[in-house]
């Protein structure tokens, strides 16, 4: 499970939105959104968002245990 708010956190540090990375990792914002409440991301996905949003620790959000 993703950790939503570290996520929105790190797209905020890099002064970007949703939109932007929804973009960047190549799906609609609505997919993004969908994606984000659920909190589930495809590997490529979260490859793609790890070094465009230069994520130092990408295990604290993307491999949170609840």
């Amino acid at each position: 499970m993703i950790k939503v708010n570290d996520l929105k956190a790190e797209i905020t540090r890099n002064n970007l939105t949703q939109k932007d990375v929804a973009k960047l990792i190549g799906v609609t914002p609505k997919t993004f959104y969908d994606k984000m409440s659920k909190g589930v991301f495809g590997s490529d996905e979260i490859e793609i968002m790890i070094k465009e949003l230069n994520i130092i620790d990408p295990v604290s959000i993307f491999f949170a245990k609840e």
